[in-house]
């Protein structure tokens, strides 16, 4: 069994780069089944959810190189087997993104059920239902979906709630459907906007980027690229929290800070003085202790649901009062009774996690080897 061992009371400083996003890199890799040549992918990160996405298009009938630059060649456009096997679905729920590109493809998929999920239910109604207002035919028999399609037609679609996952799978079956299809309440995380870019860049034609509402007009073919994945908000952001917990000083490179304002904005309110430059982000905490914050989790552009658990981390030493309501997965406060036995001092109440600071509550102290606490 692989094991962190962490030694703590250090102060964390210096500089880091952030990788490339793994949640704009998993749906661009699915969207190489679209095209008509290879693609070149630079900027990915390193990640068991990639290396997952590469075997079930090898599994497919694609291939890829990694080059010794570090970017990665997939060529997935002549797909010889159209079944998305449970075996590697089960792993990843993100494979349901597999779906749409190969339905507006071939005509034809059989894709199993996503596995269950460690933070919460992810049904897949809303791709199916967009997906037989484009035209398709789809059943689900014995845990998979069969999903079938002379051609996919253009037409409205409303998502009775935002999902990313549903607007990237929807968005990229609409690039080869005949007419124009418009995805209302689509959702406007930033790597869905880096799907759209890419998709773009292959030859689509997408507009209201970054709204929700996107516009494709169907094309009939999109072609191999090469294409740098955006970086990774949610990492950046983590890279940041931990610097702020422990009151240290680091820059994160490699972001746009443009996505981040929610976090930065909450970052601010702890105590955290936050200065930005074009591609990167310097967090200083001058040895101070964070102040507890208030947070909603809530779709793009609000407070991301990735980021609940660090700030959760961050509460549980910071000063004051202080709750985290989690509004987009049910189950995704597991790390709470961990936290307690580290001696935290939370309360979970339905959706929302409260810290409530003891009456002795440990203060940062400066000591030969960074910072510690004391009473």
């Amino acid at each position: 069994m692989y094991k962190l061992v962490i030694q703590g009371g250090n102060t964390l400083k210096g500089e880091i780069k952030a990788a490339g996003s793994k949640n704009s890199s998993l749906p661009i890799l699915f969207a190489s089944i679209l095209a008509n040549g290879p693609i070149e992918l630079t900027n990915t990160p390193h990640l068991s959810d990639i290396s997952t996405t590469l075997r079930l298009l090898m599994d497919m009938g694609g291939e890829f190189i990694l080059e010794s630059s570090g970017a990665l060649c997939v060529d997935s456009s002549k797909l010889t087997n159209l079944v998305a096997d449970y075996s590697l679905v089960k792993t990843m729920r993100a494979s349901i993104l597999v779906l749409g590109p190969m339905l507006a493809k071939y005509g034809e998929a059989k894709v199993s059920l996503p596995g269950g999920c460690a933070i919460g239910t992810r049904p897949v109604d809303l791709h199916l239902k967009a997906l037989r207002d484009l035209g398709a035919e789809i059943s689900v028999k014995n845990g998979y979906i069969y999903a079938k399609s002379k051609q996919l037609i253009g037409t409205e679609i409303h998502f009775e709630q935002v999902s990313v996952t549903a607007t990237e799978n929807i968005l990229m079956a609409a690039t080869l459907a005949k007419g124009t299809t418009t995805i209302d309440n689509a959702a406007q995380e930033p790597e869905v906007c880096d799907l759209c870019l890419c998709l773009n860049k292959m030859g689509a034609k997408i507009s209201g980027i970054g709204t929700s509402v996107l516009i494709i007009e169907g094309v009939k073919q999109l072609n191999g690229i090469s294409y740098a994945v955006c970086p990774d908000r949610i990492e950046s952001a983590t890279y940041l929290v931990a610097a702020a917990i422990t009151g240290g000083c680091i820059t994160v490179k490699n972001i746009r800070h443009q996505s981040m304002r929610a976090v930065l904005g909450k970052l601010i309110e702890i105590g955290a003085d936050i200065k930005t430059r074009n591609d990167s982000i310097t967090l200083n905490m001058k040895g101070r202790r964070p102040k507890a914050v208030n947070i909603k989790t809530s779709t793009y552009p609000n407070f991301p649901t990735d980021m609940q658990a660090q700030f959760t981390a961050l509460n549980a030493i910071a000063d004051g009062h202080s709750s985290i309501t989690e509004n987009i997965f049910e189950n995704r406060f597991m790390h709470i009774p961990e936290l307690s036995r580290m001696g935290a001092d939370l309360t979970l109440e339905g959706n929302t996690v409260h810290y409530e600071k003891p009456p002795h509550a440990h203060k940062f102290a400066s000591s030969q080897n960074g910072l510690r606490f004391s009473s």
